[in-house]
């Protein structure tokens, strides 16, 4: 099992300038790419301080030219927010400039605030995610592709230019229940999930969605790999662990309101809700605390043949601490992951 690093540019202070926060974001890719993470990860999010990457490709390009190699995905691209036949000359532009280093996640979306705003029916995703990425991953392999559906009628188009990865961009399907983890890695793709602040059991059950469908599948398997994004932090004192807890809190609480109900949004920042966790159960289905701790709980992970970990940081602690998690989770804990 490897480790990634996610770059979520999370933003709870938002009188903390934007700007500072994104060369931070940098600086940690930098940092983990010497400290041997073999990938970084960012999302796609719009109008609220959760996840400030309203353009995903635009910051996995930016962070691309200030790093050397390591793979860098979106997770992910919400399909139905795109025009696809430009999102797929996005995509092969991205790939291009980053000398084939851009892999991109693809998901349905989530948040109804982002639809209503994006003026998408979000009761359309479903059947709109499944045509969309079968026009994209056309798209990215094919020159003069055709296409007639509900939201897509295309006369021959051949994207320019043609991406530097064959036969195309690598796709990634982010799923999280264990019967969408079946279906993906049944199609062929390899998953990227999350079980959130959920319990173990959760990590259990994507776990074997994915094997089942893995299992199931046809040809070349060895591509066929699973990644699970994680809260987790390497905490030096009983006092740094009790704050982290309380950061995961206030981010699920953030998550809830937006994932649960329309929306309860002023001037970009969400408002904190009721969680329907406690600080105690967030501690113990998280993984926050000192070296030992963090190695233990993550040796379960490693022990369900998860091919890799996406490790998110980035959910409140001050720009200088993340660097110093980074540094102990890469020194401490990695050597025992195998």
């Amino acid at each position: 099992m490897d480790c990634g690093y996610y770059l979520p540019c999370y933003w709870p202070d938002t009188s903390y300038p934007m700007q500072h926060l994104y060369r931070e974001m940098v600086r940690e890719a930098q940092f983990a790419e010497d400290l041997g993470y073999v990938s970084f990860s960012i999302p796609e999010h719009h109008f609220t301080n959760a996840l400030v990457h309203p353009s995903g490709l635009l910051s996995a390009v930016h962070v691309a030219a200030q790093t050397r190699r390591v793979p860098i995905l979106t997770a992910t691209t919400v399909l139905p927010f795109h025009n696809i036949p430009q999102l797929a000359g996005q995509i092969s532009q991205a790939d291009c400039l980053t000398n084939g280093r851009i892999q991109i996640g693809v998901g349905r979306g989530a948040y109804q605030y982002e639809f209503e705003r994006l003026q998408i029916p979000m009761e359309d995703a479903r059947e709109r995610f499944a045509d969309s990425l079968e026009l994209l991953l056309k798209l990215l392999s094919e020159e003069d592709v055709s296409w007639d559906s509900r939201f897509y009628r295309l006369a021959p188009t051949t994207i320019t230019p043609r991406p530097v990865q064959k036969p195309h961009t690598p796709i990634w399907f982010a799923a999280t229940t264990p019967d969408s983890l079946d279906y993906a890695a049944a199609r062929g793709f390899p998953v990227m999930t999350t079980p959130l602040r959920e319990s173990f059991d959760k990590v259990i059950a994507q776990v074997e969605g994915f094997k089942r469908g893995r299992a199931r599948a046809t040809g070349d398997k060895s591509r066929i790999r699973l990644s699970m994004l994680i809260m987790a932090f390497v905490t030096e004192s009983r006092r740094q662990t009790d704050e982290l807890v309380q950061h995961a809190l206030n981010r699920h609480r953030r998550f809830l309101n937006v994932f649960t109900t329309p929306g309860e949004v002023a001037g970009g920042a969400i408002r904190l809700i009721e969680s329907d966790l406690t600080a105690e159960q967030i501690e113990r289905n998280l993984v926050i605390g000192p070296p030992e701790l963090v190695a233990q709980k993550l040796s379960e992970y490693a022990a369900l043949q998860i091919d890799n970990l996406q490790v998110n940081m980035n959910f409140g602690a001050p720009h200088a601490q993340v660097m110093r998690s980074l540094e102990l989770f890469a020194t401490r804990v990695m050597p025992s992951l195998g």
